[in-house]
């Protein structure tokens, strides 16, 4: 997801683009959860008998930041103390998407792509059920109907149109081909694409699961993104685009590790969705962000765009990715544009709703559709 900083639109501009936004988000599940957990955790949790790990939202919250640059484990470790919370409550869950939307509206989104594992919200149909939780009545299935709702009902009360990508997870290969089902089940119906996500040390040789559901999405027409070269090597990343046959990379910075794979995705225009503050925290990059993969990327004008990554747990959001862009990396206004097109250029959208955002954005901008960057 991007945002066009406020200034680059004038107030004619901004009444005719709605939120005067950047319109593409690419982000983990527990940026579906954020802003809704430091709310009603207590709530929810003490509705079920659930006890939490502190006795305050702040306390709570302060458990789960990220305070210094660490490792992609230490971070995914993070998700324990609060999914169980959420996982397996029906009101929770749709609440969760309403609200998800509703902030994004606050931030002045037009699009949003955000993602999640159906799996780890669920207590049901689903082995091993996940977060500790006893067996319920909670399918992956009933999950995505729930996150769709209220991503429908955000969508409709706050004008900012949101879909979803659903997370297949590295370590759970038994998933993969459920979650496949799962997007072409609901691909009508709010679902844009199907993704994985997880340690990246688990590849598609010893977990054949992720490659089968994928080559089932290719043959279906199922749009595909792939987390890999976070911290992985490169290999990860040739696996994601010619074993998994990915449309867009996540994050991506340690293809530069190897040149001859690099240019061959410039060659190809693959997108890379890039985090910049989490890359900080997970270890993915140098913490000296003037030394930033994203500068190589952006010299060599690749198709990539800027995203937030899971706020809650790196205490950041939209504003603050965009801003370490600007004052470490030294990107311009026009150049925020040029993201943005990027974004809109690779969203999972249909051809023509596609189109309807890029016009949007082109007339934002100034542009005529034919600009070229």
């Amino acid at each position: 997801m991007f945002k066009t900083p406020p200034q680059a639109l004038s107030r004619r501009q901004r009444n005719k683009c709605p939120g005067h936004l950047v319109p593409l988000d690419v982000e983990n599940e527990s940026e579906l959860l954020t802003l809704s957990l430091k709310k009603r955790s207590a709530t929810w949790g003490g509705r079920r008998g659930i006890r939490l790990p502190a006795a305050t939202v702040e306390q709570m919250t302060q458990r789960i930041i990220v305070q210094n640059p660490g490792s992609l484990t230490e971070f995914l470790g993070r998700f324990a103390e609060y999914m169980h919370v959420i996982a397996g409550d029906r009101e929770a869950i749709k609440r969760v998407a309403y609200e998800f939307v509703e902030d994004k509206a606050k931030e002045g989104v037009a699009y949003v792509e955000v993602r999640y594992s159906p799996h780890y919200l669920a207590n049901c149909e689903v082995e091993p059920i996940p977060w500790n939780q006893t067996e319920g009545d909670l399918s992956p299935d009933e999950v995505v109907r729930l996150v769709n709702e209220g991503l429908r009902d955000g969508e409709r009360e706050f004008r900012t149109k949101a879909r979803s990508i659903l997370c297949c997870m590295r370590h759970m290969p038994n998933w993969s081909m459920d979650v496949l089902e799962l997007c072409k089940k609901y691909r009508n119906d709010g679902v844009v694409a199907i993704d994985l996500a997880g340690d990246e040390s688990l590849n598609c040789v010893a977990y054949p699961g992720h490659k089968n559901a994928y080559e089932e999405a290719v043959r279906c027409g199922i749009h595909r993104t792939v987390h890999a070269g976070e911290v992985g090597p490169p290999s990860v990343v040739k696996e994601a685009v010619e074993v998994l046959k990915a449309e867009r990379v996540g994050h991506g910075y340690r293809t530069l590790e190897d040149q001859s794979l690099y240019k061959q995705l410039l060659q190809q225009n693959m997108h890379f969705e890039m985090c910049p503050v989490s890359s900080k925290f997970t270890g993915a990059c140098c913490s000296d962000f003037t030394q930033h993969p994203i500068i190589t990327f952006r010299k060599d004008k690749a198709n990539f765009s800027l995203n937030t990554d899971d706020p809650l747990i790196f205490n950041s959001g939209l504003h603050d990715d965009y801003r370490t862009a600007m004052q470490f990396m030294g990107f311009t206004e026009e150049e925020f544009q040029r993201l943005n097109i990027n974004a809109a250029k690779s969203c999972f959208l249909p051809e023509e709703e596609k189109k309807q955002l890029l016009q949007t954005l082109y007339e934002a901008y100034g542009m005529v559709q034919s600009t070229a960057f």
